[in-house]
């Protein structure tokens, strides 16, 4: 946010300087007033009137294309910050919604991104900028009369109080409001996620009375910020046109004292109202305002602060040795751990079975192994250096990952196997061959150019696991997890997956396997036993299932299908 406003700060300057000749622009009415009543009535020159008047014009309008200009110039600025922090914002978000207890209020991230947009162009950012040529304005004011300058004053402290009692009065509201407003957000965002299921079971009244429940208690806390802001906004209109009408009875009697000429009297009213336009503009746009205000803070604390830092060393391209040193992991450090010291050495190319009952914390290590995850000590690394040290972006090529809840995004299946980037047709397709999944793919509406809709809507199950499967295998990573790969797979399409695991291991990648199958442990060399957190069992594949399993030791054969066959018998 520092960089953006030191980026910006030309803009922000040019648009003071508008300001400031707008303003100026702006107090040439006052002084057609003052002429056209001290000069032009007294002297009846025609000549005069018209020239004054054409000036006046001319004045009015240099203000406005210097106001327009103005919010053109603050849009602009915020369809830049948008571009900006847009993409950084996203990609904090999505770093803080993998993490294990992500924040309750990253999801609104680019909610808040857009707020910080409409402010910039929108009108309470314009009043503040209008807002420090209040002084100027009572200064005028001055210059014609003390009085007149004195009842001026007290209007623009009286206003002044009244913006501070709207601060502290509105504040509590508005920030109660903000957060359980998110919060009904988030439950409704989370509901149409699940509306499958909701409709499947008649939960959808249930759910929309849970909604309404929580709800109530944001409309009650929005309708008394509204009340608050409405009353302070009535307040300062009616305060200011009190006090424009008090300068006016006060110039009169100045005037008719012989101590103010008429000129003087409207000059002085105009400015006046022109002075306390802007503090009942603020008042009036308060919301807006502390809504922005909190909305920058949020965006601030969720941007790292190492985003300027120069990059780290890049290194090399990894072979695929993987160490786990020690790793002890928790949701949160108050509760108890899900991994318990786990420690494990696995030689590049080598495979690894991982196994043991649920709950073992198998998903969580796959986490942990990939970096989605950071250990609470301990350390995962990957060729040596730690994993969690890594460029995710450098990295990410390094490594595919099939997790348990395959998930996909809105685009084509060509993309989705590309992971969202550039699309290598010729990478695309070998991925896609080397999970089996090619000839499925062409028989699709479109081939590899077809939608899939959001997370996959219009693929079964099967067909998401294949093509995240697909997704994983992309730019032949050298470290391969695969959680539950043949959770939702046929016959077929297991028959394709052990091929892939054979063709990955053939062409010397890591192989991570967590499986409750054990058809799929014939083609792995080394099987972790995982119980509670804790290591149980660890070593080469036959010797552990001797101890553990001893029916599953005929898997050591060197067919798959024969594998298969045992099992099945």
């Amino acid at each position: 946010m520092g960089a953006f406003i030191q980026r910006f700060r030309t803009v922000f300057l040019a648009a003071a300087g508008f300001s400031l000749m707008a303003n100026l622009m702006l107090i040439v009415p006052s002084i057609y007033f003052l002429q056209v009543f001290d000069r032009v009535l007294t002297s009846r020159s025609h000549e005069t009137l018209w020239m004054l008047t054409l000036l006046g014009l001319l004045a009015l309008a240099v203000a406005g294309v210097l106001d327009h200009l103005r919010g053109r110039l603050l849009s602009t600025a915020g369809v830049a910050l948008e571009k900006q922090l847009g993409p950084q914002v996203l990609g904090a978000m999505l770093e803080d919604a993998a993490r294990p207890s992500p924040s309750a209020q990253v999801h609104h991230g680019l909610r808040d991104v857009g707020h910080l947009r409409g402010f910039l162009g929108g009108a309470g950012l314009a009043s503040l900028f209008d807002l420090p040529w209040m002084p100027v304005y009572l200064l005028i004011i001055f210059l014609f009369h003390p009085v007149l300058g004195a009842v001026a004053l007290t209007g623009a402290l009286g206003l002044l109080g009244l913006a501070m009692l709207n601060e502290r009065r509105s504040r509590d509201p508005l920030e109660k409001s903000g957060t359980e407003s998110r919060k009904v957000a988030r439950m409704a965002d989370l509901s149409l996620r699940n509306a499958e299921v909701a409709a499947a079971m008649g939960m959808t009244p249930a759910l929309a009375r849970h909604w309404a429940r929580h709800n109530t208690g944001v409309l009650k806390l929005q309708l008394a910020s509204s009340r608050v802001a409405n009353g302070y906004s009535v307040l300062s209109k009616s305060a200011r046109q009190v006090v424009q009408m008090l300068m006016l009875a006060v110039g009169a009697w100045l005037v008719i004292r012989l101590d103010a000429s008429p000129g003087i009297m409207i000059a002085a009213t105009i400015l006046l109202g022109r002075a306390l336009a802007p503090m009942e503009s603020v008042i009036g746009a308060w919301r807006q305002l502390v809504e922005a205000r909190e909305a920058f803070g949020r965006v601030k604390n969720l941007l790292p602060d190492n985003q300027l830092e120069d990059a780290p060393t890049q290194l090399p391209a990894p072979k695929g040795e993987l160490r786990v040193e020690q790793v002890i992991f928790g949701i949160k450090p108050q509760e108890p751990a899900i991994i318990k010291g786990v420690s494990l050495q696995i030689p590049a190319g080598a495979s690894l079975a991982v196994i043991g009952p649920s709950a073992s914390g198998k998903s969580t290590l796959a986490r942990l192994l990939v970096g989605s995850w950071k250990p609470q000590a301990g350390s995962v690394r990957l060729d040596g250096a730690d994993i969690a040290g890594w460029v995710r972006e450098d990295l990410g090529g390094h490594i595919g990952y099939l997790p348990q809840d395959v998930e996909l995004f809105a685009g084509s299946v060509s993309e989705n196997i590309a992971r969202m980037g550039t699309v290598d047709s010729a990478a695309v397709i070998e991925a896609a061959q080397r999970a089996g999944v090619h000839d499925m793919i062409l028989r699709l509406p479109r081939g590899y150019d077809t939608p899939i809709g959001e997370g996959g809507t219009f693929l079964s199950g099967g067909q998401r696991q294949r093509i995240g499967l697909a997704r994983a295998l992309y730019g032949n990573p050298a470290l391969l997890v695969l959680d539950e790969p043949n959770a939702s797979l046929d016959s077929e399409g297991e028959a394709a997956l052990l091929q892939a695991i054979r063709d990955a291991k053939h062409r010397g990648a890591t192989l991570i396997l967590i499986t409750h199958r054990p058809a799929m442990i014939g083609e792995i060399d080394l099987v972790l036993v995982l119980r509670e957190g804790r290591v149980s069992r660890f070593g080469p594949r036959d010797e552990v299932l001797a101890e553990v399993a001893p029916a599953m030791v005929p898997f050591k054969s060197p067919s798959t299908a024969d594998n298969v066959k045992a099992l099945r018998a």
